[in-house]
């Protein structure tokens, strides 16, 4: 082993967990202080920017950090150690190019989609942000190359530098930009090449050039996060020794290499680009069928959201509808939280999983498949069940007293009913890529896509379901997936599952969990008075804070006395085996 300490997989999981709360928590607080630079209308301009660089960047980083992971921590476990190093040049050379012809794709098409949208403003948003494409692909080749090492720590510490790059960049930048065009403005000078008469002019000249700068934050990020994992590969290495490399074989020739690599990476590449056209089929589709609805039924569905639209005011047919969409989008901030933990679970495990797989090690890769399942459904299930209840409280404690707060609690009330299934499924598709059949997750997802989008198209349109159609087509879409997958993955490993560890006996501590929350909430607020601090801060969302804190109490109590949490995941963390020792003393280990 050299030098090298492989991570097990919750120790790898934990990592990625923290790094990636992180980054949001930072991302959250980015958001505020960049909202009052460039307003609401600089917003806009980053908005469209990032709703063509997302795709592109999805497709150009998909497959290939998977592919990477999972033939390294094959070869690691070999002891095909001039493979593992060679899978590095070839994935470097493969993602350098990606990077590129992603970067210049986005640039040859920043123009005609800008002109065909009217949305001028937003290029030089677009420009400042594509050469974070191939920044990323670079630095996506050393990420999956250490995940397939099993050490988790420069990918979390790389992401903690670029979302910090993006902080200090974006706001410093944008900040000095806002400063210089009204500096402009007050020498009776024009701002950025414009005659402006009055500061409002001004002010519109200057947020096509303010949002720009912001974003530019987003390539700088990428940056300070390339150049960490650089330094750190050229002074501590892969702690791959001599010894080793020369104990192993001659590697495989690059073209072999680059075969293995595509042949895992072109499924994952699809099913991204599956994901990515539906996700804009969807955004079109809703609003579209929305527009339909309002227009035939426009008094059943004012007399749906009457709460919200009289607090709304007077809107047009076409008002009404983006509005219904925008309380939808809300909603959905908070629906991939879950997902988004969840999702280390899974990347954590390809490299464990693909190991196991490798030694043909049935026992270890029951124990892999189960202990994703089993954290993932212990983090879900209770947060999920806590968005049912709590809806309205922890939208208003981030949103305030808005008019859609009641629209969108009920849009997260539905989803928070299934968010379990939505956190299984990508810890799912991760062990099937690990085990060799990305294929299978290809054809589940594009499945999946097909009938969420039939069904959104049609349930959407009918007045009396209107926008909750969608939330009708996302579970379908998930179900499909996490079944198809779920027996996939059992009938190729060839292993049982114990479901009464992985789902039952979360699913009985979530309910009281989810029992706590809602009678502490109930009872602190019969108790306490009215009142109301800038419109986020209420008595009911002060009461909903407590429920939260009784409910993660009486949550930890449950899965100890129930002995919901068994020895093999408790020895994979951090001085797993001291913990598990004192648990299991006192009997409250399963």
């Amino acid at each position: 082993m050299g030098g090298r300490k492989k991570q097990s997989l919750l120790n790898g999981a934990i990592v990625l967990v923290i790094a990636t709360a992180f980054v949001e928590i930072i991302g959250l607080l980015y958001k505020i202080p960049l909202t009052e630079l460039i307003g609401t209308v600089g917003r806009g301009y980053t908005g469209t920017a990032y709703n063509i660089y997302i795709p592109i960047y999805n497709i150009s980083m998909a497959g290939l950090p998977v592919a990477i992971s999972k033939l390294v921590s094959q070869s690691v476990v070999q002891g095909h150690f001039n493979d593992v190093k060679k899978i590095f040049k070839v994935a470097f050379r493969m993602f350098f190019v990606t990077g590129m012809i992603g970067t210049a794709v986005l640039l040859i098409l920043a123009y005609p989609y800008v002109k065909t949208m009217d949305a001028m403003a937003s290029l030089p948003s677009i420009i400042m942000i594509a050469p974070a494409v191939f920044v990323c692909c670079v630095m996506a080749t050393y990420r999956g190359y250490y995940s397939g090492l099993r050490n988790q720590n420069p990918s979390a510490i790389s992401q903690m530098c670029e979302v910090l790059g993006k902080l200090t960049f974006g706001l410093g930048l944008a900040y000095f930009v806002q400063k210089y065009g009204q500096s402009r403005f007050d020498a009776g000078l024009t701002v950025f090449g414009v005659q402006c008469g009055t500061r409002e002019e001004a002010i519109s000249a200057i947020a096509p050039y303010a949002a720009a700068a912001s974003i530019f934050g987003v390539t700088m990020g990428a940056v300070t996060s390339l150049l960490f994992l650089i330094l750190r590969h050229k002074i501590v290495g892969d702690k791959i020794t001599k010894e080793e490399l020369q104990s192993s074989p001659a590697p495989q020739s690059g073209k072999a290499i680059a075969k293995m690599l595509l042949a895992v990476a072109v499924p994952v590449v699809i099913s991204t680009l599956v994901m990515n056209i539906t996700n804009l089929i969807d955004s079109w589709s809703i609003q579209y069928r929305l527009k339909t609805a309002i227009g035939s039924d426009l008094s059943l569905i004012t007399a749906m959201y009457k709460e919200a639209l009289s607090l709304a005011g007077k809107m047009s047919n076409t008002e009404l509808k983006s509005y219904l969409y925008g309380a939808y989008e809300i909603a959905l901030d908070f629906r991939n939280l879950v997902p988004t933990i969840t999702t280390t679970l899974g990347m954590s495990a390809i490299p464990v999983l693909s190991e196991a797989w490798t030694l043909k090690n049935k026992l270890m890769i029951r124990s892999s498949v189960e202990s994703v399942m089993r954290i993932a459904m212990i983090i879900s299930l209770p947060a999920g069940i806590g968005m049912a209840i709590l809806s309205r409280q922890l939208l208003t404690i981030v949103y305030g007293s808005s008019s859609s707060v009641s629209i969108s609690a009920s849009v997260m009330t539905l989803y928070g009913c299934f968010t379990f299934v939505m956190a299984a499924a990508q810890p799912l598709i991760n062990m099937l890529q690990a085990i060799g059949r990305a294929d299978i997750t290809m054809k589940s997802v594009s499945a999946a896509a097909v009938v969420k989008v039939i069904i959104n198209f049609i349930l959407v349109g009918i007045p009396a379901i209107n926008i909750k159609g969608a939330i009708i087509g996302t579970f379908c879409f998930y179900l499909i997936t996490v079944s198809v997958n779920l027996v996939s993955l059992v009938r190729e490993t060839g292993i049982s599952i114990n479901f009464k560890s992985v789902f039952f006996k979360p699913l009985f501590c979530a309910a009281l969990c989810g029992g706590a929350a809602w009678a502490f909430t109930g009872l602190s607020g019969n108790f306490m008075p009215d009142f109301v601090l800038n419109g986020r801060i209420t008595s009911e969302t002060v009461s909903a804070m407590i429920g939260i804190i009784a409910a993660v109490v009486f949550y930890v109590l449950a899965l100890l006395f129930s002995r919901t949490i068994v020895k093999e995941d408790v020895k994979m963390l951090p001085k797993g085996e001291k913990i598990s020792r004192f648990l299991e003393k006192y009997g409250l280990i399963g």
